[in-house]
């Protein structure tokens, strides 16, 4: 029978072994993202997970603000306190976006912020070297492409650089709304570098949930991804229609508990850090700590 997202592991379980993820996306949660907030719901998830990685780096593929600053997700994520992740690699092609990036590293001095002006696909590589992310370093990648702009063999290769250690955690955005008529539109090798395989023409007649369980699947059956989910991100706060599907693609034990309550919680206040730090099992030094 198929779960639903309410099935998902409780704040900081950690579930036994490495059983296969067979966890199924139910639209209209108890409390539904819409798109405006979507950047919130990675920036509440990276604000719980940092108390337990106590480190980390962030690439973000697609970085420049789609809407206004106080949804765009990289500065966000950078202005999150208390400030755990060390490293941010910024990527966009756009001129414009590029110009936004660089002021908002120049806005953060003294933290590491690096800003990449080109295709993602072609650029990624410079970053995934072992000069650059340590194996044991914990990485967050965000792919928060407009629909098809993320090839699939660019997604296998941010996958498979930590070999055995925990794989790079990917959010990844799968248009829904808009992606069969798309797909209809644009040259089959355009579709296929996304896709990675021949047979992309049967997602135009595939319901939105069903392709959103089809690529978590390939995340976890092809990568190697012990989870995969789905997460619904609607019109609006009280619409029906799915915009995109975010696929959120971890190793560690830990993560889809945190995902799910920052799902339920991203547009609320933040819980105090020594809150956090309680229910974490951290001491409250350790978790205030900047």
């Amino acid at each position: 029978m198929a779960a639903t997202d309410m099935d998902q592991l409780p704040l900081f379980e950690v579930p036994p072994g490495r059983a296969p993820d067979k966890s199924k996306t139910k639209e209209l949660p108890l409390r539904p993202l819409w798109t405006e907030n979507k950047a919130k719901l990675i920036e509440r998830y990276l604000y719980y997970f940092v108390l337990v990685t106590k480190h980390g780096t962030y690439i973000d593929g697609f970085a420049g603000p789609q809407r206004g600053p106080d949804n765009w997700a990289a500065r966000l994520v950078l202005e999150n306190d208390p400030q755990r992740l060390r490293h941010f690699y910024l990527f966009d092609r756009d001129g414009r976006q590029v110009a936004a990036l660089n002021q908002l590293r120049n806005d953060h001095p003294g933290r590491d912020v690096q800003v990449f002006a080109g295709d993602f696909n072609d650029r990624v590589d410079e970053v995934l070297r072992p000069s650059v992310i340590r194996a044991s370093e914990a990485v967050f990648c965000l792919l928060d492409q407009r629909t098809l702009e993320c090839h699939w063999s660019t997604v296998e290769r941010i996958a498979a650089y930590k070999g055995g250690n925990h794989k790079i955690e990917i959010f990844y955005f799968l248009a829904n709304l808009w992606l069969p008529r798309v797909l209809a539109s644009v040259r089959g090798d355009t579709a296929r570098q996304w896709w990675g395989r021949d047979d992309w023409g049967t997602l135009t007649h595939m319901h939105g949930s069903a392709r959103a369980e089809l690529v978590s699947r390939r995340f976890r059956e092809e990568l190697g991804y012990a989870s995969a989910r789905a997460w619904a991100i609607y019109n609006h706060r009280q619409g029906r229609r799915v915009m995109y599907y975010m696929i959120h693609a971890t190793d560690h034990p830990r993560a889809p508990g945190l995902m799910s309550e920052a799902y339920q919680k991203a547009v609320q206040p933040k819980e105090p850090i020594d809150q956090l730090a309680l229910q974490l099992g951290i001491p409250a030094a350790q978790g205030s700590g900047a």
